[in-house]
């Protein structure tokens, strides 16, 4: 890794001008719609019933929905702002001062990004494959699990589940695909993109429909006992569905990840935001409503804690139509699973590009490709990495990828917007937050509440803890090796 030079403007000062502006408000609302709507819905329903044991779990979709909205209004007007590949690797380094502490938040950034950028995409990969599961029973059988065990001084014990099976070469494969048709120039992509979004419309249209069709009000809200009690149960609750809502509501961001290859960004950016966010949120709670109508909460419950949780939207076509039905509906959850890897292979693989020219990361990040103009190098490498997290349970994937992305990200970005405000209020700003600051306000309360509102949270708050420690020390021990900020030589002699 290089060092940064002070003569540089931003963290994608020339990316401009190399790369192509042809992704327009439609493309980029279906980039950010399929990467949020992607497997999670299909998957996480038993989970967030699960959490508070009755159909007042979709307060935890509703919540989750007004968090998004909130935290929305912070990246439209970052994204707007600063409109360069990259996203918070930009965001956070303005913020907090280039050559000083911002040096080392876009650092911690771009390492929890090694972690939790793979970890994202591997969900989907390994939701797809839960739903070939499916139709071909024979790839759930587990070849093998190994588990690693270890006590990190004052952090407690840290666990690792790793599985080998059917499935997971399945998930490798889908990854693998999704890399194969992003090796190419952007317009094109932005074709395959709305492609991709006629099958995840599609899919989810036919599970409204079958629900309202063979809809149950009196089966949809069965509440049970105490429902509403606000008590420690209900917040504990309401804190874990939460966990997963803001996991399924997650994407609404990616236009910013790519902003450098989007038509004018300072209005695009913050419209396919907040289009992707409502819909998404209107989406999602017609849907469960109406898979509640069909499927007793009682059983999605007990599906939470078996494989059928991986495939219920198969299960309830299959109740409703037949098993053709059900096997019809899982290769749609799978066509939707890929169209959310393929945007999220799509805006990741920016964030290193944007990085490595920025001289903050390693300089193969930097190269484009000769002839199509993407940045290759880093496509391939998060393609990899996402491939080797494929190997991990689901349920952890999800619980760790929230956790970290949440400290080491949102949160700084959220306060951060703030701050912005305060150290450069010159800045142009094409979109500004609604009714500032009480959208930035809400959101770092609303993340806070998923941090520590849930019952055994410390377990993944350990891992990010893990990799805040050891994100801080390689970034001084660098910084001392290369004598930049805090161990910078004053100009013209000796410190």
């Amino acid at each position: 890794m290089s060092s940064v030079s002070s003569r540089e403007a931003g963290p994608a000062t020339s990316d401009s001008a190399q790369l192509i502006r042809g992704v327009g408000l439609r493309e980029a609302t279906a980039l950010n719609m399929i990467d949020m709507i992607g497997v999670g819905p299909f998957i996480t329903i038993p989970l967030i019933i699960s959490a508070m044991s009755g159909p007042q779990a979709m307060l935890g979709w509703i919540a989750g929905a007004a968090l998004a909205i909130c935290d929305g209004l912070v990246w439209a007007e970052l994204g707007a702002a600063m409109p360069n590949s990259g996203g918070s690797y930009g965001y956070l380094k303005e913020i907090y001062g280039r050559e000083r502490l911002g040096r080392l938040m876009s650092f911690l950034f771009i390492w929890q990004l090694s972690f939790s950028a793979p970890l994202s995409i591997a969900s989907g990969c390994i939701g797809l494959a839960r739903y070939a599961g499916y139709i071909f029973p024979s790839l759930e059988p587990n070849w093998g699990v190994l588990m690693a065990k270890g006590d990190v001084p004052l952090m407690g014990a840290l666990q690792l589940s790793l599985v080998a099976n059917g499935a997971t070469l399945v998930a490798i494969a889908t990854c693998a695909l999704a890399v194969f048709l992003l090796y190419r120039r952007i317009t094109i992509v932005g074709q395959l993109s709305k492609f991709l979004w006629l099958g995840v419309v599609g899919t989810i249209g036919w599970v409204i429909f079958a629900g309202v069709t063979h809809f149950d009000a009196s089966r949809a809200f069965d509440f049970p006992p105490r429902a509403f009690a606000l008590d420690n149960s209900f917040f504990l609750g309401l804190g874990a569905a939460l966990l997963v809502a803001t996991y399924d509501y997650w994407g609404y961001y990616n236009v910013c990840f790519f902003a450098s290859e989007v038509k004018d960004p300072g209005k695009t950016i913050p419209r396919a935001l907040l289009i992707s966010i409502v819909v998404v949120a209107a989406i999602y709670i017609v849907m469960n409503i109406s898979i509640l109508g069909v499927m007793p909460w009682r059983e999605l419950e007990a599906a939470s804690k078996s494989d059928t949780r991986f495939y219920v939207v198969s299960t309830m076509m299959q109740r409703l139509y037949g098993h053709r039905a059900g096997v019809i509906a899982a290769v749609l959850v799978m066509w939707t699973a890929f169209a959310s890897v393929f945007s999220l292979l799509l805006g990741y693989s920016r964030v290193p590009y944007a990085a490595a020219l920025d001289g903050n990361y390693f300089k193969a990040f930097a190269k484009l490709h000769p002839q199509h103009r993407f940045p290759h190098v880093s496509l391939l490498w998060m393609g990899a990495a996402a491939m080797a997290f494929c190997f991990l349970r689901l349920a952890d994937v999800i619980a760790a990828l929230v956790v970290i992305r949440i400290m080491l990200q949102f949160l700084l970005q959220a306060a951060g917007v703030m701050v912005l405000r305060v150290r450069r209020p010159d800045m142009p700003r094409p979109f500004r937050m609604w009714m500032y600051p009480l959208p930035a306000l809400l959101a770092m309360a609303g993340f806070l509440y998923v941090l520590f509102g849930r019952s055994n949270f410390g377990k993944e708050i350990r891992y990010a803890l893990l990799i805040l420690i050891s994100g801080t020390a390689l970034f001084f021990w660098r910084s001392w090796r290369e004598q930049t900020w805090p161990f910078a030589r004053p100009q013209g002699g000796v410190p």
